[in-house]
């Protein structure tokens, strides 16, 4: 029996332009400034993306494929721990959908095809939030949040 799948939705709005947002998710300078990574790829549907650590170590972290691009309003690709990658069962989805709304963007992050219950349902949980909030606060003050900071001890 196959496992049941969960799904993650975050959305957030940005005072921002679809084009920035698109970029700050697509190239791999601007990613590291908030989310201390790099995604990298050459974005065209078919190819593979990787999810690469942005220290000395240069770890590939996650990797996935690009599913589907169309610039500035949507990025499909998939996800995977890299040490995962081989097994198309342990693959989620995430679609990142970016709409001008008034003077902001609203962009909509919906992660799916999660396994229940998993690390990486946990994970996703977790980091999203930080990861967008960095982004919206990189985007509009010019500096991203510590997306690796711990909650302090009571």
């Amino acid at each position: 029996m196959p496992a049941e799948k969960t799904s993650f939705v975050y959305v957030t709005y940005i005072v921002s332009t679809p084009q920035k947002v698109f970029e700050a998710i697509t190239k791999p300078d601007i990613a590291r400034r908030y989310w201390g990574h790099e995604n990298v790829s050459d974005w065209q549907p078919g190819s593979q993306w990787e999810h690469v650590r942005a220290n000395d170590k240069r770890t590939v972290e996650l990797i996935g494929k690009v599913v589907e691009v169309s610039p500035p309003a949507r990025l499909v690709i998939t996800w995977a721990n890299a040490s995962q990658a081989a097994d198309p069962a342990s693959h989620s989805r995430v679609t990142f959908e970016i709409e001008e709304y008034e003077d902001m963007v609203r962009l909509t992050v919906t992660h799916d095809e999660l396994e229940a219950g998993s690390g990486m349902a946990k994970g996703i949980s977790q980091g999203w939030p930080v990861v967008l909030s960095s982004l919206k606060s990189f985007l509009e003050t010019g500096s991203g949040l510590d997306v690796f900071a711990k909650p302090k001890a009571a």
